[in-house]
């Protein structure tokens, strides 16, 4: 479903935008419009999406808690939507465990594991599939293919030999994207997340088809603080190459953010390129000598599932602050007494910054997703909006880090120029499963000597779980963004001298 726009992007983008204007509009310790909201999202007699107009309502209530960083109600006890609202005017609010949270009764129960015959089959006379069934469960019966439940081990060996394509095997489309075997059935046959093995990578709530899985916002709290006295400046990851559209151009960016009350705009890829001069130090004196290997650390979600999964081999994640970190540091130390809003493709980055050792340096987390409702709430046209070409001073390197492999072919640029005898051996995985692998190969001693590289989404941050694009279409994106940035590697931004000032 990834670059899909279907009615669950629709219904969180209408969701996000009343709440955002909720936030707006929101003075003297008023909140009661938040009863209004389901109605104006769900309008009429009639459900268009579910069997019931008020399933839906109910579900619109879950999403906009979360949407304000509120938890979710039991669906055992009546509360109104608003209980405990008030805690969303506080000027700072942090993420509360759990981040990804799956509304119960919008979860379809979906099948999960089940290999099934279907009407495609021809009761063929080879019948492959009972052939190579190892434990007997396919029989014959009424000139079909049968399947015993019992029986099945869910091999999928049936489901490879047959001809017609008339055995499938189901699995429940959010498991089959969680990388970490999060997802299990609770005793309705509902998903369930184990937080423990979780590591808000998003891409459940990303493939969900149902809409039922999602992340908690902090739409409100960075409108009331764009409302405050105190400047709030929007740090914008190299993603948003072409993430809101063809009419928001990179020329626009800075007057379309600052529409939305932002003082300013920063581009992320500034603290990209300082990642990567401190990883290509790094690697270049802890790898052999110290460490086996060293993978980059940006991923917040590649990197906790590798401390999770293989804790004896954490030393060799890179230590290099990440480059939304980096950012907000310089914009900190430029600016004392700002916040710092992060806008990017992550729902893992969302956790990052939640904990203590963080909060100092970034303040608040959006989504790409999140912020389009921003613009919806605001009803702001970016064809009006004048072009101010002043973003600019990072690497194409930089930019780069949005992609699948741009952040090792970063380091190993800029390891070139640093230190030209030293030759830097690659490789690289997207998607926990394939990091998982990749790992598990490097602990073997299969990669000694490496710069291995982790994203979390198939693809890179441009798959993240907040984006907006098709993925290719925003590779394409950043490929030309690159390409018309003045810099070419790490070494040549504008902001290399600030390295060793803001590593104190």
């Amino acid at each position: 479903m990834r670059g899909i726009y279907t009615s669950v992007n629709d219904l969180r983008k209408r969701v996000y935008a009343e709440v955002a204007r909720l936030s707006y509009d929101y003075k003297d310790g008023d909140l009661s419009q938040m009863e209004q909201i389901p109605y104006r999202v769900i309008p009429g007699e009639v459900s268009v999406y579910r069997d019931s107009v008020f399933l839906e309502r109910a579900i619109v209530k879950e999403r906009m808690r979360l949407s304000m960083g509120l938890p979710l109600r039991s669906p055992t006890e009546h509360a109104p939507v608003s209980t405990g609202a008030e805690e969303c005017v506080k000027p700072e609010k942090y993420y509360q465990p759990p981040l990804i949270n799956i509304i119960k009764f919008a979860c379809h129960a979906c099948p999960d594991n089940v290999v099934r015959i279907t009407d495609a089959c021809q009761g063929c006379l080879a019948h492959p599939c009972k052939e190579v069934c190892p434990k007997g469960a396919i029989t014959f019966r009424g000139g079909r293919s049968e399947i015993d439940q019992e029986k099945c081990i869910k091999c999928g060996k049936c489901v490879s030999v047959c001809q017609y394509s008339a055995i499938v095997k189901q699995e429940r489309p959010c498991a089959k994207a969680c990388g970490m075997n999060a997802i299990s059935s609770d005793e309705y046959g509902r998903a369930e997340i184990d937080q423990e093995k979780c590591v808000s990578c998003g891409m459940c709530l990303a493939n969900c088809p149902f809409g039922a899985i999602a992340d908690k916002a902090q739409i409100f709290q960075v409108i009331q603080a764009i409302k405050s006295d105190v400047p709030v400046y929007a740090a914008i990851a190299p993603a948003v190459a072409g993430q809101f559209g063809p009419k928001l151009t990179p020329e626009k960016i800075r007057p379309a953010f600052q529409a939305l009350g932002f003082t300013d705009v920063v581009e992320v890829a500034i603290g990209a390129d300082l990642c990567t001069i401190q990883e290509a130090k790094d690697f270049v004196e802890e790898v052999p000598d110290n460490l086996p290997f060293m993978a980059t650390s940006c991923c917040p979600a590649w990197s906790m599932m590798a401390k999770k999964e293989f804790p004896e081999i954490a030393k060799c994640i890179s230590m290099a602050l990440t480059p939304m970190v980096f950012t907000g540091r310089l914009l900190k130390k430029k600016y004392p007494g700002c916040k710092v809003a992060f806008i990017g493709p992550c729902a893992a980055k969302k956790l990052e910054a939640s904990r203590r050792t963080i909060r100092s340096d970034v303040d608040f987390v959006l989504t790409f997703e999140e912020v389009m409702g921003m613009f919806e709430a605001k009803e702001i046209k970016f064809e009006e909006l004048k072009d101010d070409d002043t973003m600019h001073g990072a690497s194409g390197d930089g930019r780069g880090f949005a992609v699948s492999g741009g952040v090792a072919n970063a380091v190993v640029n800029c390891i070139s120029e640093l230190y030209p005898d030293c030759e830097v051996k690659v490789q690289n995985a997207e998607g926990l499963a394939e990091c998982r692998k990749l790992l598990a190969m490097a602990r073997a001693g299969k990669y000694d000597g490496y710069l291995l590289e982790g994203m979390a989404c198939p693809g890179g941050c441009v798959a993240g779980a907040g984006t907006i694009q098709p993925i290719a279409k925003s590779t394409a994106a950043i490929n030309l963004h690159k390409r018309v940035s003045t810099n070419a590697h790490a070494l040549q931004s504008d902001y290399k001298d600030l390295f060793e000032e803001l590593e104190e």
